[in-house]
């Protein structure tokens, strides 16, 4: 059996799954929350295959404890214990690599990358332009390899996808010795994610992926699209950070940089005022009060002003976006929404097209309302347009290109 360890690490979390890559399924998978604080939270689920079939049923088994976990190190160390007590056993499982997820990757890096101490230097380099994830993708990847030392690590960057962006994409109109100096510019966001999906659209419509033009709608927490080209990202919402682009969870996304400034002169606030206000008092939860999808669709559903705004402002972004991809791309033959809203909220996916019907672009109401596992498509038989709810699974891709490189 191939098996790869998946870590997604941050500042204060551990992340881990345990994939089966003949079968492409986890057998165990893990979250420990609260590294550094009082009482760390565990969560580890062993996944029982009732028969060994390609698409066994699966049944989960979850263990939850808590303990103070001091750092990364003895999260690694709890990892280990979960596995050893409730299973998969390890040794019955050894990895064959271990993958990390990485956010940022700058320019430097492009492509699924074998870890040493040189690139381990260069990711922690990277926390500059990343300083909320870096950091602690750092943390995970020094326990990691201390925990795993004879086994190859490989960082999956979330930016890498994106590094096929054409410069008139990816360059800012500020002073060109600013923005070099100070490594300003596009860089994007959610590769891994865009990636996966963009690939298995192509799987399931059977038809080449180097003859499509698609754009993928990954709407989550975080909300980035990206237009991709024959496989190759052309654009993409996210920018230096992910900040940039639609409007998310807590984040504002697209704005006009004087408002900062207005903002910095008259409030008086300080640029981690500034900060904090962009990144986690702004985006639904600004305009609503709350950030999760299904609280403002009841808003909606109760007549409530504010979560109507909110629902109604999130909307425009996401149509302007699409707009704009069909134009850059030159047409469109597949759209894909993925992640927890993209994957859940038809009204969202419905409502996102609704203006598109010019384009010949026809969503199948039935369809679109379905709740139903797996990838499905839900434009109708006449549709010019390719309308699919592709589900995510970024740790999958991770492990898949950790073990190209095992």
């Amino acid at each position: 059996m191939s098996v790869v360890l998946v870590i997604n690490s941050g500042s204060s979390s551990l992340k881990y799954s345990l994939m089966d890559m003949d079968r492409e399924l986890p057998l165990g998978e893990g979250l420990i929350e609260r590294i550094g604080q009082d009482a760390g939270d565990i969560t580890h689920t062993v996944r029982r295959l009732s028969d060994g079939s390609a698409a066994p049923t699966v049944l989960d088994e979850k263990h939850r404890g808590s303990r103070a976990i001091a750092d990364h190190d003895e999260a690694f160390r709890v990892m280990l214990e979960q596995f050893d007590e409730h299973g998969p056993d390890l040794g019955d499982n050894p990895p064959l690599a271990v993958g990390h997820r990485v956010v940022h990757g700058g320019a430097r890096f492009f492509a699924p990358t074998l870890i040493d101490d040189l690139v381990e230097i260069n990711i922690e380099d990277l926390s500059e332009l990343a300083p909320l994830h870096n950091p602690g993708a750092v943390a995970g990847i020094r326990a990691g390899r201390r925990a795993f030392a004879d086994v190859p690590h490989v960082a999956v960057f979330d930016t890498a996808f994106h590094q096929t962006l054409p410069p008139a994409a990816y360059t800012y109109a500020i002073d060109r010795t600013v923005a070099e100096r100070h490594r300003v510019r596009r860089y994007g966001f959610h590769g891994t994610s865009h990636k996966f999906v963009s690939e298995q659209a192509a799987i399931f419509l059977d038809r080449p992926l180097e003859g499509l033009r698609q754009i993928v709608l990954h709407l989550g927490n975080g909300v980035s699209m990206t237009a991709i080209d024959g496989g190759r990202s052309v654009e993409t919402s996210m920018g230096m950070t992910p900040l940039e682009g639609l409007v998310m969870g807590t984040r504002s996304g697209d704005m006009d940089p004087a408002v900062l400034i207005h903002l910095a002169r008259r409030a008086g606030m300080s640029a981690d005022d500034l900060d904090t206000l962009l990144n986690k008092r702004s985006g639904l939860l600004g305009l609503a009060g709350r950030s999760d999808m299904r609280d403002i669709l009841a808003g909606v559903d109760a007549g409530e002003d504010a979560a109507t705004l909110a629902f109604d402002v999130y909307i425009h972004r996401l149509r302007a976006y699409v707009g704009a991809y069909i134009a850059q791309l030159g047409g469109v033959d597949v759209i894909s929404f993925t992640a927890g809203v993209g994957e859940n909220a038809a009204r969202v996916r419905a409502e996102t097209l609704a203006t598109f019907a010019f384009l010949g672009l026809q969503i199948d109401q039935g369809l679109n309302e379905q709740r139903r596992p797996g990838i499905r498509r839900i434009s109708t038989a006449e549709s010019t347009v390719e309308v699919l709810v592709v589900p995510t699974n970024e740790e999958l891709e991770i492990a898949r290109q950790a073990l190209s490189l095992a």
